[in-house]
């Protein structure tokens, strides 16, 4: 290099090394950026980056002349701005005297002893934490190696692995690990010397750069296969669809090789049967509608079969709530209409005892109710910042994740910004025609994805895990951002997250106690048992000495003199599995559930919003769905009796007396075979009309109806329809 002297090829030090041919010159970039008696007098293109090569050659005469206070050879090009300081310096001699060159602005340059640093409360105790880069320990000190971010209290970095991380993100991507700050930390690390490029992130200029984190599980580990394709072969929506062990996702199956029904969602290998058995948390897991499980097309239902038949209620029991609930408004009048008896030979019966009987039942589903109605209000509040301004997203329904996380990244992307939804791989286009529907699709596969994805562990109730690759690449913050954009503009809720992570989330980490539940290891659970259950003072001491080394690689080592120390222990150690290990993705999730305000929500109304955190949504019912529709009819509906053939019907396929579910009903008029937190916009109306068969308007979340003289030409009519519709959908 002309200017320092150096041979040395390192970019993330000195910057690229340049040679031009032409001119017989070698320089350094930051040599050159960094230099006090040159400027870039030239356009982009002429010379060295608007250096003009006039200029470096003065710059080199003026730097001969000058010795470097460091090394004390001539060509020190680089002095310190401070007042009344003299000294000069070559860039590599700075850096490792520790000096600190500013990358903005006029590019200032400062001794090591005038060099800018950073201040700190007296009160802020000094220590060790992780580094939340490399995640290795790193003194809590204001030295030359070592930064704090201004934005977060306990957040660390080695001044190294920031240097790396801006190079890697650049300008655009370029923020605080913990929090996801970019103004205010990139402006501190400028000033304490971090040079941050004005480029694109490196992941956004490698193809498939998440390729990786695609592949899933697809091989039979049966031991009577009986595929005759071969243990590989699957295919979807078919008996030969390969499912993965829920708890462990390494070993699969096929449907028929494991007598499973299409409907079954979970499924565990014998590997992990066999440990929950020991553990005594092994239940044999129930049947469940296709239209509920994990298939989240919700074309997929089962029409070729009616559902399970549940037993009928005799003539004799009474409750009208079909003949209450509905939403009937005239179009005249505005009036309730009356309901005319179906004649005998149509007459359909109307009882739910079972759901009256049962006291208590009935006040905690009135209690569910009202808290998720609550949860809806609170939504629909947020929901007015969703201004009219689309953003596309291009989403591959096979790479879910990859188009998810690129679309939520892209710099045009705004959370308060209209959605819409493409499917690039959709071989029909017209599925991507309404937009509401094409968006519950996609929130839906996004939410499952994340239920499975390594950012999560547990079986049923989710912890968060630690995963080193995740944090690096600020994945747990974008998973937390997905959520709260899923649940304001119409997605589903997660239902999946335990009482302990929920807790972390509102109430703080610092507040909340874990369960033995929340382990998902199995080591570690086993350890903790052991202790937990040590009968003797001898038998806990032996228990600890065996288990040393995680103990103190947990930092939960404590002189054991009584056999009631062990509570403190089990104590420490679930605290430091479950919640101190993951403090750093805890942070950068609540930080990305922050988006929209769901957060800040979520910590006024927690009992509301667990109701759709923690649980699954309810199986729909025929109350459900004919207290979700509101009846516009003619001022003749008692005439036609079309409102009682309606909920007649939805009685009869919640009976399992049709060949379609509720979910398929749904699905068939909105879109989506669940109702989210928020609600459905427009709200869902049925039309009695004089038309052939049943029209479901999925832009309006209108169901048309047609107006027949017999119950059992309705029924035929709607069953048909809804069917053979979902079948074409789904081919």
């Amino acid at each position: 290099c002309v200017l320092c002297g150096r041979t040395d090829d390192c970019p993330e030090k000195y910057g690229e090394k340049r040679t031009y041919v032409e001119y017989n010159l070698t320089v350094h970039y930051y040599c050159l950026l960094m230099s006090s008696g040159i400027w870039q007098r030239g356009e982009e293109d002429e010379g060295v980056d608007g250096f003009l090569i006039m200029d470096i050659r003065k710059e080199v005469n003026r730097a001969a002349k000058l010795k470097c206070n460091i090394c004390k050879k001539k060509g020190a090009s680089i002095g310190c701005v401070a007042p009344k300081c003299k000294r000069s310096y070559h860039f590599p001699c700075g850096i490792q005297k520790e000096c600190i060159f500013q990358f903005m602005e006029d590019f200032r340059s400062y001794c090591w002893e005038h060099k800018p640093v950073q201040k700190f409360p007296d009160q802020e105790s000094s220590g060790t934490s992780q580094c939340t880069i490399c995640l290795d320990l790193v003194e809590q000190l204001p030295t030359y190696t070592v930064l704090k971010s201004p934005c977060c209290k306990n957040a660390w970095f080695h001044r190294e692995c920031l240097q790396y991380q801006a190079l890697s993100a650049g300008i655009f991507f370029f923020r605080c690990t913990v929090c996801n700050n970019k103004d205010k930390f990139q402006k501190e690390m400028l000033r304490m010397g971090i040079h941050i490029p004005e480029k694109d992130a490196s992941w956004e200029l490698e193809e498939n750069a998440y390729q990786d984190l695609l592949q899933c599980y697809q091989h039979c580990d049966i031991k009577r296969c009986l595929c005759k394709k071969g243990r590989d072969y699957n295919e979807p929506d078919s008996k030969w669809e390969i499912k993965r062990c829920q708890c462990c996702g390494s070993r699969g199956t096929h449907l028929a090789c494991s007598s499973m029904k299409s409907w079954e969602q979970n499924w565990e290998c014998i590997e992990c049967r066999s440990i929950f058995a020991k553990a005594g948390n092994y239940s044999k897991q129930k049947k469940r509608s296709l239209a509920t499980s994990e298939k989240t097309d919700g074309t997929t239902c089962l029409l070729e079969e009616p559902s399970p038949k549940c037993p009928r209620q005799s003539h004799g029991s009474q409750c009208n709530f079909l003949l209450q609930s509905p939403k009937i408004m005239c179009q005249n009048n505005l009036s309730p209409c009356s309901h005319l008896e179906l004649p005998a030979s149509n007459r359909v019966t109307m009882s739910l005892s079972p759901l009256t009987s049962n006291r208590n039942w009935s006040q905690r589903k009135k209690h569910l109710r009202r808290q998720r109605m609550e949860v809806s209000n609170v939504l629909k509040e947020l929901k007015l910042q969703v201004n009219t301004k689309t953003t596309r997203l291009n989403i591959n329904t096979e790479n879910i994740w990859n188009s998810a996380l690129k679309g939520f990244r892209q710099r045009k992307f705004s959370p308060t910004n209209t959605i819409e939804i493409k499917f690039t791989n959709c071989k029909n286009r017209s599925k991507t025609n309404n937009s509401a529907a094409s968006k519950h699709r996609f929130f839906q596969l996004l939410m499952l994805h994340l239920q499975n994805s390594s950012l999560f562990e547990g079986s049923s109730a989710k912890n968060l895990s630690l995963d080193f690759q995740a944090v690096k690449e600020n994945l747990y913050f974008e998973a937390g951002k997905m959520i709260a954009v899923s649940l304001v503009h119409g997605g589903p809720s997660p239902g999946f997250f335990s009482k302990t992570l929920f807790n972390c989330l509102v109430y703080g980490p610092e507040n909340v106690k874990p369960a033995l539940e929340d382990v998902a290891d199995v080591d570690v659970a086993q350890t903790i048992k052991m202790i937990k259950y040590a009968n003797s003072l001898s038998s806990l001491q032996s228990t600890v000495h065996e288990c040393y080394e995680f103990l103190a690689a947990a930092g939960c080592l404590r002189p054991i003199t009584a056999l009631c120390d062990k509570n403190v222990l089990v104590n420490d150690i679930l605290i430091h599995h479950v919640i101190k290990r993951i403090i750093s993705p805890l942070e950068s999730f609540r930080q990305g559930l922050k988006t929209l305000g769901v957060l800040e929500k979520m910590q006024m109304h927690p009992e509301a919003f667990s109701t759709i955190l923690c649980q699954k949504p309810e199986r729909l019912s025929a109350e459900t769905i004919c207290d979700l529709f509101t009846i516009h009819s003619s001022s003749d509906v008692n005439k036609i009796e079309g409102a009682d053939f309606w909920m007649g019907y939805l009685q009869d396929v919640e009976s399992g007396e049709s060949v379609v579910t509720l979910e398929d009903i749904l699905l068939f008029v909105t879109g989506s075979f669940t109702i989210p937190p928020i609600g459905f916009d427009p709200e869902p109306t049925i039309k009695f009309l004089h038309i052939r068969y049943p029209v479901g308007n999925r832009l309006l979340n209108c169901l048309e109806l047609p107006i027949t003289k017999t119950y059992e030409q309705f029924k035929k009519k709607m069953e048909f329809t809804i069917r053979n519709t979902l079948r074409v959908e789904k081919e």
